[in-house]
């Protein structure tokens, strides 16, 4: 094991594997022993097939390039499918007059031999994420001609080969085609970054606009339930999670290399009355002077807790860029309290660890990435 630990408290990091120097990592998923990995676009790479058996001895098995000028950074694994987002790469070295937009579906059985199968086509700048879990239905964030930013757009993989939208929706003011007036302030960027679901609700982190709640009954036609503008200083809201078996969700702003010095938060809302959701608490920000050495430090996103991996109802993992990981208790949600943390070493060339994704499996083992060459990072939370 390569990496070192900075500082750590009830966790220990047990795996860790370089993806072979292309270690610029986004999402992950863990599914069947093995670890699906989506690259940033700085490297070659943009997915990265990992098999996890041994956990302290991860081993790289495939790895798919990505299309020229095009980002895929996101995966979704649902039995022998693994879906990966085409988007245009805003991190190639000039910005590219051509991109592959939309999303792939891959026949992964064999893991060290995929093969695509399906592509669903987004005209624009292409799919951001999307979440598969179960069921023919994926909730995509994506674009079309006609719109301004990314909205939703609900795919049906029945057949898998040919993927067809069945359901959209957007915010008023996204659809210009349609003849409606942008009410925004110029300055926000009103978008879906992605859509969690949970029963007939699906829990939107609508960037600039804060929380949207849909009732997904009918996918074909999703309708309002309520929308939580966050406030004057909240931005690019990021993840809804809504926490298994209870009326609360956890919301995280993502912190932006544009926002250093300006502090981004998770909070906690209340949706027992899911039409009038509101702020129950903030989580606390891990010490550290971060932002006044110029370093990203703040929230990114949660272990997401979909079908088959850890499910815990008081636990929230968060990854936090150059603050590591971080584990809290939500067993009161008036009151997250942090409970771990780890930090590992940067990765050579790097002032500080990124780490940018989490999952965690059923047997308590926590899947890490870092944005810049670190790589995959294996972790036990010690309880």
């Amino acid at each position: 094991m390569a990496a070192g630990v900075r500082e750590a408290h009830n966790m220990t990091l047990i795996g860790h594997h370089d993806l072979a120097g292309t270690g610029d990592c986004m999402h992950v998923n863990v599914v069947g022993g093995h670890a699906f990995i989506g690259h940033q676009g700085y490297s070659p790479v943009g997915t990265s097939i990992v098999d996890v058996a041994d956990p302290e001895h991860p081993r790289l098995v495939a790895q798919i390039p990505r299309p020229p000028g095009t980002h895929t950074h996101k995966v979704q694994v649902v039995g022998d499918l693994l879906l990966v987002n085409h988007e245009r790469n805003r991190f190639e070295p000039s910005p590219p007059r051509s991109w592959s937009a939309g999303m792939a579906i891959w026949d992964v059985a064999r893991p060290e031999r995929p093969a695509q199968i399906g592509f669903f086509e987004t005209p624009g700048t292409g799919v951001h994420r999307m979440t598969w879990w179960e069921g023919p239905h994926a909730y995509v964030s994506g674009t079309d001609e006609g719109y301004r930013g990314r909205f939703l757009r609900i795919v049906d993989l029945t057949d898998p080969t040919r993927p067809r939208e069945v359901g959209r929706w957007w915010l008023p003011g996204q659809h210009t085609a349609g003849g409606e007036a942008w009410t925004w302030d110029e300055g926000r960027d009103v978008m879906l970054h992605h859509a969690l679901p949970d029963g007939d609700r699906l829990y939107c982190g609508w960037w600039d606009a804060g929380l949207v709640i849909l009732d997904i009954n009918d996918p074909e036609k999703p309708v309002l339930v309520s929308h939580l503008d966050l406030g004057a200083d909240s931005g690019n809201t990021h993840t809804a999670f809504p926490m298994p078996g209870r009326a609360v969700v956890v919301v995280t702003d993502e912190q932006l290399t544009r926002f250093i010095g300006t502090q981004r938060h998770v909070r906690v809302v209340d949706v027992a009355d899911d039409s009038a959701p509101r702020v129950l608490a903030r989580f606390p920000v891990p010490p550290g002077d971060y932002h006044g050495r110029g370093i990203r430090f703040g929230p990114h996103n949660v272990h997401e807790m979909r079908p088959g991996s850890l499910i815990d109802p008081n636990l929230v993992y968060l990854t936090y860029f150059a603050g590591g990981l971080r584990a809290y208790d939500l067993s009161d949600p008036a009151a997250p309290v942090e409970v771990a943390h780890i930090v590992p070493d940067p990765p050579p060339g790097r002032e500080t660890i990124q780490l940018n994704d989490v999952t965690a499996t059923p047997d308590g083992l926590i899947y890490v990435t870092d944005r810049h060459r670190g790589g995959l990072y294996i972790v036990r939370h010690e309880r």
